[in-house]
């Protein structure tokens, strides 16, 4: 559980089903430009039971951290956005990819940039690590402003990237280091064996 002045981040367990298919129901088409396209699956109690505990697992194993936003002030009510962290490569690489969306009712304040300041902090402070990756549309302006406030940094340009809203969308791509990442442990011991 991360905790910032508003905001709430966990991994929910089976108990935050219901909130994530009122989400999703409430913020489909909302999402729909953004995102690839939801199976309909998604849009069960069951499936986000299995999510969640998936979601855990990928956890406890060092593979993943995905987050769920909820007001501080309201832990009980609905959902307010995903902040995930996947594709975790350790070794000599130490990065992840972000994704991350909000809903309509949360959009212009500021809750995405105070969820992504708090969780990042948190991937490279405690997970440790050197490199999160984050990709975006050209034309998600917002996305776009979270990223660049956060100091991610444009690192290049991927055409037909991933299948969104019915094409092949590109995407800018942008990445954040951590210049405070300690060596991968078994670089430290190569160094200091050397």
């Amino acid at each position: 559980m991360l905790t910032s002045e508003r905001l709430l981040l966990v991994m929910p367990g089976g108990a935050g089903a219901t909130r994530a298919v009122d989400y999703f129901t409430e913020n489909r088409e909302h999402l729909a430009p953004w995102e690839p396209p939801f199976p309909d699956a998604m849009f069960s109690r069951a499936f986000w039971e299995r999510r969640f505990e998936q979601d855990l697992a990928d956890h406890r194993a060092g593979r993943a951290l995905r987050l769920v936003v909820f007001a501080r002030s309201d832990p009980d009510g609905p959902i307010l956005g995903f902040c995930n962290f996947t594709q975790f490569v350790r070794g000599a690489f130490m990065a992840c990819t972000l994704g991350y969306s909000l809903s309509r009712a949360a959009e212009g304040q500021g809750y995405m940039t105070e969820a992504l300041r708090l969780s990042t902090a948190h991937v490279f402070d405690v997970l440790g690590m050197h490199r999160i990756q984050a990709n975006h549309m050209p034309h998600n302006r917002r996305s776009e402003a979270v990223l660049r406030r956060l100091g991610f940094e444009v690192e290049g340009y991927a055409r037909d990237y991933i299948y969104i809203h019915g094409a092949w969308r590109d995407h800018v791509l942008t990445a954040l280091t951590n210049p405070r990442a300690p060596l991968p442990e078994y670089l430290r011991t190569e160094v200091l064996t050397r």
